[in-house]
């Protein structure tokens, strides 16, 4: 068991660029969730088996969402976190997707709930794999990045639930080092660098 942990902490930071005093996350499931058996055992580099059972569980993504927002001066819109991972960096609004719903409904409602902002066309553009440490145990997700077209008869937005601020940043003054989290650095870079947007 020790060396199959050494390989997934081996495997975790070659996959998901995370510390490597963080070994794979299914090192932390000891126990079958189905019938309690502690013979749950690594059976690949991406599952656990229980041998008593026959349970298989695979170690496979989440979704989320981040929102690209520009106003008519140009300006994109960012938050800046208010919780870990990354408390205080900035970062785009977005999140996690729920069960049961969509994609571009995950981001319509992190919109909302970060800005209370209505978003009236949202486009998928691009996805790009991160790891979110958060509790001690990394989270794979994939990010999926949306260009949003929001309603301009509304409020001002103001920050809510994860984001402690808002900012809008003209786009010659975006760093991407000061967003908090690898995919969303690499998803402004991919932005900067002219990526093709579809018209609002």
């Amino acid at each position: 068991m020790h060396g199959c942990i050494l390989f997934f902490d081996f495997f975790a930071a070659l996959m998901y660029n995370t510390p490597s005093s963080h070994p794979h996350p299914l090192a932390d499931f000891r126990y079958c969730p189905r019938c309690g058996s502690d013979t749950f055992a690594p059976h690949d580099e991406k599952s656990n088996r229980c041998p008593a059972c026959g349970f298989t569980y695979y170690y496979n993504p989440a979704a989320a969402t981040a929102a690209l927002i520009l106003n008519d001066r140009n300006e994109l819109l960012v938050c800046r976190r208010a919780n870990d991972p990354a408390r205080g960096t900035l970062d785009l609004p977005g999140g996690f997707c729920d069960v049961g719903e969509t994609a571009e409904e995950g981001v319509v409602r992190e919109v909302a709930e970060e800005t209370g902002l209505r978003v009236l066309r949202a486009d998928f553009l691009f996805s790009l794999p991160n790891s979110y440490l958060f509790s001690d145990f990394v989270v794979a997700t994939v990010d999926m990045f949306f260009r949003c077209r929001v309603a301009e008869d509304e409020a001002q937005p103001e920050a809510h639930d994860d984001a402690s601020e808002l900012l809008w940043i003209p786009l010659d003054a975006l760093r991407p080092e000061a967003f908090g989290l690898a995919s969303i650095q690499r998803g402004i870079r991919r932005f900067l660098d002219g990526a093709t947007f579809p018209a609002p």
